[in-house]
């Protein structure tokens, strides 16, 4: 990265960590806002309004009823990426359920009037999800992250959930011969839950182009949730957690995650833009 390049993700971190700050202070008069009763639209990416509970029963309901489902995740910077590539946004805008995972969703939201009632991120979903599936009986896939973050993964949340039926694991590192090959295996282990940690756009087009042949009730993109699962990265302590400042603590571990940051500053601007 260039010196030039280096300046610019800093100004972006720096702007990014200004957005959420001023969220934070802003906390307790989003608290009083009403809490939207229908799917919202950012920058024409559909958000449900759902608790973490919520989303839950919804995905008991999508396993209960054998058809196909995809939930994407929403964060500033998937957001900003579907806004400027056609395909990723056709792949989110049929997603059957969209959560908000970032601070600076719940934030944007705030300018409609409105607001979510809480942030529903990946790696919550991953360790829900699997605590559900263990409960349940339900089987469950991970794809995606190194041969050893994957398996460090299955082992972490089967130690968790004792019970939990882990159908398999294959790593993200697959090359596009391999592709239908990994999606008859995914198959033909027929799980409830397929995660896939590709990383976006990757994710979201893989279940998209497979959607019809992985015929697995929920498939969800939860990025770099095995990182933090399987313990390769720690997760932030829960008062950063709750005043949306995970990111930041992300970032100290991986630096390579800067220019990402700049994603924030510009998905507030365009929201305010949007915001009538």
């Amino acid at each position: 990265m260039s010196k030039r390049s280096r300046i610019g993700c800093l100004f972006g971190g720096l702007a990014a960590t200004a957005v959420i700050v001023g969220s934070a202070v802003a906390v307790g008069r989003w608290r009083r806002m009403p809490v939207a009763d229908r799917r919202l639209e950012l920058l024409d990416v559909p958000v449900d309004p759902l608790t973490m509970d919520e989303v839950l029963e919804r995905i008991e309901e999508f396993i209960r009823s054998r058809q196909p489902h995809h939930i994407f995740t929403a964060d500033a910077s998937g957001i900003m990426r579907a806004r400027s590539e056609p395909e990723l946004l056709d792949a989110v805008r049929h997603a059957d359920l969209v959560t908000p995972d970032g601070a600076g969703v719940l934030l944007a939201t705030r300018m409609k009037g409105m607001r979510l009632p809480e942030r529903v991120s990946g790696v919550d979903l991953v360790d829900r999800i699997s605590g559900l599936a263990a409960r349940k009986g339900f089987r469950i896939y991970l794809l995606g992250a190194s041969e050893m973050v994957v398996q460090a993964t299955a082992g972490v949340l089967a130690s968790r959930y004792p019970g939990l039926i882990i159908a398999g694991i294959h790593h993200g590192y697959f090359k596009p011969e391999e592709e239908l090959r990994v999606t008859r295996d995914i198959a033909t282990a027929r799980p409830d839950v397929l995660f896939v940690a590709l990383g976006i756009p990757r994710q979201e087009l893989f279940i998209r182009r497979h959607f019809v042949e992985l015929d697995v009730p929920v498939m969800i993109g939860v990025g770099g949730s095995f990182d933090v699962t399987s313990g390769q990265l720690k997760r932030a302590p829960a008062w950063m957690q709750r005043s949306g400042l995970e990111w930041l603590y992300r970032l100290v571990q991986q630096p390579s995650r800067l220019p990402r940051m700049a994603a924030l500053p510009k998905f507030m601007l365009a929201a305010w833009k949007s915001r009538k």
